[in-house]
């Protein structure tokens, strides 16, 4: 029954079939050829699955995001980035670098992110002498903070697939998420020594206040939220609908860049990308139930601690399979299928469960950004009118570096753990 299970939901992505129908497809066929349970868990496991209050959070962020994308926002924090650093080497790339960084910290989303900053910066760069690869590909690569950086929506997922808190798992994604914005400036910066860049005016301290001051009130939504989160004031979920109000609020009345006639069509895309989502949620939950009840996680469990003796071999595995998932299965998805499967196994070579899900997060945000599935790589394709294929040559070195950063943080627990005092 395990291998009808795996096989078929393999054989269904193989075929192009979207992940929500293969993993409601695969788990059907489980229950109908293998008579495990009655078919009426179907709608019940599904219903279940996305009957959490916590998971209230994932459409609200998504409608803040797309309320900051149209409302100014994006563009403020822009300006505010480029007089911070838009005058080094590779300035106008550290610039989508930091302002994808705070975009991150307000939206949960790497996709919002690529398309929100990526709009205004992968034109403005290749414009300055970028080549357009690699604008691109700088930008689908800092779009993945999105779901590094707290608030995150795979930050959520897996807090309550690993129940966790929500709040524990985005404090300790704030230091991991630092090391990777540090790690692509770097990287922008030794770049545009080797290769000639436009390099822009330095800004004079008026212009930062200046810029400072236009951006302040987009700066300050990560603390209202995150502050209210950790302050103990508000849930996550409450926290994601503050940020709705508050990006309206923000883009409608005091920017006036947000059209009152534009909100159907804001409520319209977000409602969609939610439905995926929560769709995905839907049918990983019904499969999970199923891999439970056929007791798979303690089989391979027990098949995996009697190979592996220590658990940085055990580390290096799960990343190994993370990174060939991620290429081809959202994060989402693949969050809600693998936690039950190799957390227990985690909890086993005594991997603290928070620093597992940062792994998780931090290697399978990596499968945004490499083909042939990586959602940010498209985006990033679009705006920039590049080729897949010119755009997959130049993502390899962001590649190579985001794998030597996530075996930073999957050996060095201290940076996921330290500021929960573990």
């Amino acid at each position: 029954m395990a291998a009808l299970l795996f096989g078929s939901l393999l054989l269904l992505l193989a075929i192009g079939a979207p992940v929500t129908f293969a993993l409601g497809l695969a788990a059907i066929i489980a229950i109908w050829m293998g008579d495990i349970m009655p078919m009426l868990i179907v709608p019940q496991e599904m219903i279940r699955s996305v009957n959490s209050f916590p998971l209230l959070a994932i459409p609200f962020f998504i409608l803040a995001g797309d309320l900051m994308q149209r409302g100014g926002i994006s563009h403020r924090l822009v300006e505010f980035s480029r007089t911070l650093v838009g005058s080094m080497n590779g300035g106008l790339a550290m610039v989508a670098i930091v302002t994808s960084a705070f975009f991150a910290a307000i939206s949960g989303s790497g996709a919002a992110t690529t398309a929100a900053v990526g709009a205004i910066l992968i034109p403005a760069m290749i414009s300055q002498g970028y080549s357009a690869s690699y604008a691109a590909a700088n930008q689908a690569a800092s779009g993945a903070l999105g779901v590094i950086i707290p608030p995150s929506i795979p930050l959520i997922l897996y807090a309550i697939a690993a129940n966790q808190s929500v709040g524990a798992m985005f404090t300790a994604g704030f230091l991991p998420g630092f090391v990777v914005v540090g790690s692509l400036m770097i990287f922008a910066y030794c770049r545009a020594l080797q290769h000639p860049a436009t390099r822009g005016e330095p800004s004079s301290i008026g212009e930062i206040f200046r810029a400072g001051r236009k951006a302040i009130l987009a700066l300050l939504m990560p603390a209202l939220i995150l502050g209210g989160i950790y302050g103990g004031i508000v849930t996550p979920t409450e926290a994601a609908v503050i940020a709705v109000v508050y990006s309206f609020i923000v883009g409608a009345v005091i920017y006036r860049e947000l059209p009152l006639r534009d909100i159907p069509n804001i409520l319209r895309r977000s409602a969609i990308t939610s439905a995926v989502v929560l769709s995905i949620i839907a049918t990983a939950g019904l499969y999970g139930r199923i891999i439970l009840s056929l007791q798979i996680p303690a089989a391979i469990s027990e098949l995996v601690v009697g190979v592996i003796e220590s658990p940085w071999q055990f580390i290096i595995l799960v990343n190994v399979l993370l990174l060939f998932v991620g290429m081809f299965l959202e994060a989402a998805a693949a969050i809600l299928i693998f936690t039950p499967i190799l957390l227990p196994i985690a909890l086993n070579f005594g991997i603290n469960p928070v620093h597992f899900g940062i792994i998780m997060v931090v290697n399978l945000a990596m499968g945004m950004f490499t083909p042939p599935v990586g959602l940010n790589l498209f985006i990033a394709s679009q705006i920039s009118r590049t080729s897949i294929a010119n755009l997959t040559r130049a993502i390899l070195p962001f590649v190579a570096l985001m794998l030597a950063v996530l075996m930073i943080i999957s050996f060095v627990p201290w940076l996921s753990l330290s500021i929960l005092g573990r």
